[in-house]
């Protein structure tokens, strides 16, 4: 694997002695942090939703995984999706990394959990080596550390994938020790897809993982659109609702020292 050595930042020097510096050390608009967010060409969700979620000094910058052939109606098309993401990963890296980000944060969840823990950490190794030692913000990590976070054991689970993909999801969340009860996955047909499902079928997926066994839901995928309906379900569950996007954005900001807290996108954003 070729190691893309990140960029790093020249020291601005005064036009003269003692006048104010042209190139000041910091982003103007992302003073605290610059993200770089990875995020597959098919997805139309996961960016306007982390824009939702920004706060001041905090700015997103994408690179994007391009996505010839989106079908994921079975499970063969679920493994050719991630044979793609594979096959575009370090290009996707070494142009993010030219606008020299502080951390990089992954808009996608389903390479995340594939082959469990070890998977995940395998996954974030490699991101770390192509991006010169980058932490990085993934779905899979974000939502264990939430339902740490939360006490709970055991989870209801909505998914847009196949089979083949909620097995991958129950095998992450059962390694690491929770229980997962109910896995609804919408069998979505194409990556684009992931993104028409309705806000009503949503909600009925929601009311089908849950129950009074049930201490938390969590919604994976990156392109459905789940951060704000995922606040008003806690609400009438009484329970965590863990929207994945909501949860990664969650976990970058924390990761790197920034707790403003935001309303209308879940408990993690706004309690914690």
């Amino acid at each position: 694997m070729t190691l893309i050595t990140p960029l790093r930042p020249v020291l601005p020097t005064p036009v003269a002695s003692g006048a104010e510096p042209v190139f000041g050390a910091r982003d103007r608009l992302g003073w605290r942090r610059k993200f770089g967010v990875i995020a597959p060409s098919t997805n139309t969700i996961v960016q306007p939703e982390f824009d939702m979620m920004r706060v001041p000094g905090v700015t997103s910058h994408y690179g994007r995984i391009l996505i010839r052939d989106g079908r994921i109606g079975d499970d063969a098309g679920m493994e050719a999706l991630l044979d793609q993401i594979r096959a575009s990963m370090a290009e996707c890296v070494e142009g993010i990394m030219t606008m020299r980000p502080d951390y990089l944060v992954m808009g996608m969840s389903a390479e995340t959990f594939w082959d469990g823990v070890e998977g995940n950490r395998q996954f974030v190794a490699q991101i770390k080596e192509l991006s010169g030692g980058l932490d990085v913000a993934t779905g899979a990590e974000a939502c264990e550390r939430a339902l740490h976070l939360f006490g709970a054991r055991r989870i209801g689970v909505v998914t847009p994938y196949t089979p083949i993909g909620d097995a991958n999801v129950r095998k992450f969340f059962t390694e690491l020790g929770f229980e997962v009860g109910r896995i609804k996955g919408l069998n979505a047909p194409d990556a684009v897809s992931i993104a028409h499902v309705s806000e009503q079928a949503l909600r009925e997926s929601i009311l089908e993982v849950d129950g009074p066994d049930v201490d938390a839901v969590v919604q994976c995928g990156t392109n459905l659109c789940m951060t704000e309906l995922a606040d008003e379900a806690e609400r009438w569950l009484g329970k965590p609702v863990i929207a994945i996007n909501a949860a990664t954005w969650w976990m970058a900001l924390r990761d790197n020292g920034i707790t403003d807290q935001l309303q209308g996108y879940g408990s993690l954003l706004r309690d914690h």
